[in-house]
């Protein structure tokens, strides 16, 4: 029998394990099993190769709960440890004290590091005994215990099966981790996906009969391991189906499979986004060989994908000693613009030979390409082949498909072309209806993300604006050789303008009379492009445009002089009458822009009843 002290120059090194590598502590579960996973993997390697003589048998891990005892038991087959290996994997954590050991391994990544995985154990226990054999014929079974100081027990007693046997002797704090739904969860949320068979046995729970199958914790076979060759649609949805139990088909999905310049391999999916937006973030989960890291993927996955769903699995990425964040590193960088290469090719491929099917899925869709053309130049530059906008029609167009079909007729003084776009179709109908009758093509801009969209596209686009259909008369906007002349006078379009000139609380009323098309209405409501952006900014995300939200709105009346209604209006002797018709037709106008309301909207209606009545 060794008995001894660890060699670490100080009186006890577990309190800055505690304390300063791991900030989580039921990731012990995990460090544990991932040891148990790699010594199983190294007895299939030795084996295949040779060097390992003998049966192999069931190769599985066992977790064993007896809350009664107070243990936790980790159990597997693998390669074992001899005493040498004991003495050097659990003794030696640390060759010239605490200082130098927390310099090496502060940055390092642990997997494949057992005895540093190891010592979280003491997180939970009081004590901890491994019992462990070799692979090796001539080796002998051993016993090494510890009890949280750095003193331990090491001895060899009668010969056992092959593998390690870690038992935890669980202190008082840890009680938690006694309840066996809660052990269950962790194994199921950290080694869901290991590729050894894990079983977990709750001493306290009923035994099971003989006739119920025995079934592990784990799927050892996920789909991102296979290539998608051997893969069909069924398998990937099954898959999702076993990620997000309550979750809807997905639209499509993306295989990941890299060797080189890094490793990486996974399965990303478009998940459907309603038009409500009850998004949900951190859906993408990060592994390391099928360990599972985290669900913060922030640095590894563009911003603007980070509404995908599914996993992402790569050896090459580098965690600190806990696994619980991201170092910056260049991998990290490469694997970011390739997941971008990826989603973009992938879109674009769709879009080229399914363009139908692309088009149906544009409303969940949309949101990530307009997202990431914003926010990555790489990105926007494939997208510009498959972004679509979809007129008030339902016919969608890609930009320059859009320029095409408008080349004739919706580009202004400038030589820009002149999108028309409707953020609310119900709401805007009557401007809208106004621009498709002169043959313009409006399209729909109605989702949270096409405010900003159209905005940073302008910048971004070769000599393209963006205006809303209610933005001004439309006619003005393009570059066309009219008049506006009106069937008025000069004196009865000074009179109109006077008539229409209204103090309005909380607006800025501009008025002007002009000669638009008959069959226009007699009032029409615009406000200017660039202030009303401002507000929306102002009122949306505050800062630099905050004190526009807090501006009066701005609204031009434009007043049609060529409208019918004022041959007969400028005539009514009755002054009280004509002021209530213009203020109704004035009230109209500023209904259909949404900026009449309270005590205003209370008198035109009353107004509008009024004037119903018989004389």
């Amino acid at each position: 029998m060794q008995k001894g002290q660890i060699r670490v120059q100080t009186e006890n090194i577990f309190p800055i394990i505690k304390k300063f590598l791991y900030s989580d502590h039921e990731i012990f579960l995990r460090e544990l099993v991932s040891n148990a996973t790699d010594a199983t993997q190294k007895i299939k390697t030795l084996s295949s190769i040779g060097e390992a003589k003998g049966e192999l048998g069931n190769l599985r891990i066992d977790v064993t709960l007896d809350a009664k005892e107070k243990t936790i038991t980790i159990e597997d087959r693998g390669v074992g440890m001899t005493k040498e290996e004991v003495d050097k994997y659990l003794n030696q954590v640390a060759f010239s004290g605490a200082e130098e050991f927390l310099t090496k391994y502060k940055d390092a990544s642990i997997i494949g590091h057992f005895g540093l995985g190891f010592y979280s154990a003491f997180m939970v226990a009081e004590k901890v005994e491994v019992l462990t054999q070799s692979y090796q014929d001539d080796a002998a079974t051993v016993y090494w215990s510890c009890d949280g100081s750095p003193e331990f027990e090491l001895y060899e007693v009668e010969k056992k099966q092959r593998g390690t046997k870690i038992i935890l002797h669980v202190n008082e704090e840890s009680n938690e981790f006694l309840e066996a739904g809660k052990l269950k969860g962790i194994l199921e949320k950290f080694c869901k996906f290991l590729p050894i068979p894990i079983y977990f046995n709750d001493l306290a729970a009923e035994p099971r009969k003989e006739e119920e199958e025995e079934k592990s914790i784990n799927n050892t076979n996920p789909i991102w391991v296979k290539k998608p060759s051997e893969l069909t649609k069924e398998d990937y949805e099954k898959f999702y189906r076993e990620l997000y139990p309550f979750g809807e088909t997905p639209l499509f999905w993306i295989h990941l499979n890299v060797d080189y310049p890094f490793n990486l391999t996974g399965v990303l999916y478009f998940p459907k986004i309603k038009q409500s937006y009850e998004i949900q973030k951190d859906k993408i989960q990060l592994y390391c060989n099928q360990v599972f890291v985290t669900d913060e993927v922030k640095d590894i996955v563009p911003e603007f994908l980070m509404l995908l769903h599914g996993v992402i699995d790569s050896p090459d990425i580098p965690l600190n000693v806990s696994r619980s964040y991201l170092q910056g590193d260049p991998n990290v960088r490469k694997i970011n613009a390739h997941i971008t290469k990826k989603v973009a090719d992938k879109l674009e491929e769709i879009f080229k030979n399914e363009r139908a099917s692309f088009e149906e899925k544009w409303e969940s869709l949309g949101l990530f390409v307009k997202y990431g053309m914003m926010t990555d130049d790489k990105f926007l530059e494939k997208a510009n082949k498959f972004l679509v906008m979809e007129d008030v029609n339902k016919k969608f167009y890609t930009l320059e498909e859009y320029k095409t079909a408008t080349e004739a007729n919706q580009k202004n003084k400038d030589g820009k072309h002149v999108i028309l776009y409707t953020t609310n179709p119900v709401q805007q109908d009557a401007y809208i209806q106004a621009c498709t009758a002169k043959g313009y093509t409006v399209v729909k801009m109605e989702t949270l993300v096409d405010a900003a969209f159209l905005n940073t596209m302008e910048m971004k686009w070769d000599n393209v604006t963006f205006v809303r259909v209610d933005a001004d008369i439309v006619d003005n906007l393009i570059d066309k050789q009219e008049t506006n002349d009106t069937v008025l006078s000069k004196e009865e379009a000074e009179k109109l303008k006077e008539l229409f000139t209204l103090q309005i609380p909380e607006l800025h009323v501009t008025t002007e009379v002009k000669g638009l098309s008959v069959d226009s209405a007699p009032v029409v409501a615009t406000r200017p492009e660039f202030m009303r952006r401002m507000k929306d900014m102002g009122a949306a995300g505050g800062g630099m445009t905050a004190f526009y939200a807090q501006m009066p709105d701005e609204v031009t009346l434009t007043v049609n002089g060529n409208h019918p209604i004022y041959q007969t209006l400028l005539k009514e002797s009755d002054e009280a009458v004509k002021t209530r018709q213009v203020r109704n037709l004035a009230d109209l106008a500023l209904l259909s822009q949404g900026l009449l309301k309270g005590a205003e909207l209370t008198n035109f209606i009353n107004r509008s009843v009024e004037m119903m009545q018989p004389k």
